[in-house]
């Protein structure tokens, strides 16, 4: 996992938003293999997109908690207004929150492009926007994930990951149960190639495995 400091410097910073509304996607999900041992990642779907210096940062999608909200954010936020699980989106910065949001104008703040019209976020001034706008789509997490430029490839070779386009509906379904075995079944008929149509794969995430 890449040092904390780095990915947090990362996911405050993010991209121009005024300049990302026509990127192509910048997101994969990356589907743990059921022989992936390691606890932190185990029967895992994760989000990720890249940073602007090559890093790879994102959020387990499937991990909903009985933590609330209010245990990470100050009074000055309206975590009275949330009312779905917050999820726990990795083991780096657990006290972080990070939201994945659909918006169809650019954020107020920074945010990362994942799809047209979503973006993942820990910028306060945007989680203030979100839980104090109703009938916002969003779901928060409890910390992320986050590789090291090329570390991810390693991943890949030692074959402990699927990987799928970001499928916009399991990003905000109400219940997050059974989605790792879907997306695993999935990923399995997929022919072995690197290239997703539609996705583009910069080379330090192709995968030498089935994906």
């Amino acid at each position: 996992m890449l040092r904390a400091a780095a990915l947090v410097l990362a996911l405050a910073a993010g991209m121009a938003a005024l300049a990302q509304q026509d990127l192509p996607p910048n997101s994969l999900f990356l589907i743990a293999k059921p022989t992936l041992a390691d606890p932190n990642f185990a029967k895992t779907v994760v989000l990720v997109t890249q940073t602007e210096n090559a890093s790879t940062v994102g959020v387990i999608v499937n991990r909903p908690s009985r933590l609330r909200l209010s245990q990470f954010l100050p009074q000055e936020y309206a975590t009275q207004n949330y009312s779905d699980a917050v999820y726990v989106g990795g083991p780096v910065m657990r006290q972080a929150i990070v939201a994945v949001f659909r918006s169809e104008t650019p954020p107020a703040a920074a945010a990362f492009h994942v799809l047209k019209n979503i973006y993942l976020t820990m910028h306060g001034d945007n989680l203030r926007q979100l839980l104090a706008t109703p009938g916002a789509q969003y779901r928060l997490y409890s910390g992320f994930s986050g590789w090291a430029p090329n570390q991810l490839q390693s991943e890949f070779m030692r074959d402990g990951w699927y990987v799928l386009p970001v499928d916009e509906a399991a990003l905000f379904r109400k219940s997050t149960e059974g989605l790792w075995e879907e997306m695993v079944e999935r990923a399995a008929r997929r022919a072995p190639r690197t290239h997703i149509p539609g996705v583009t794969i910069p080379t330090r995430w192709s995968a030498p495995c089935d994906c």
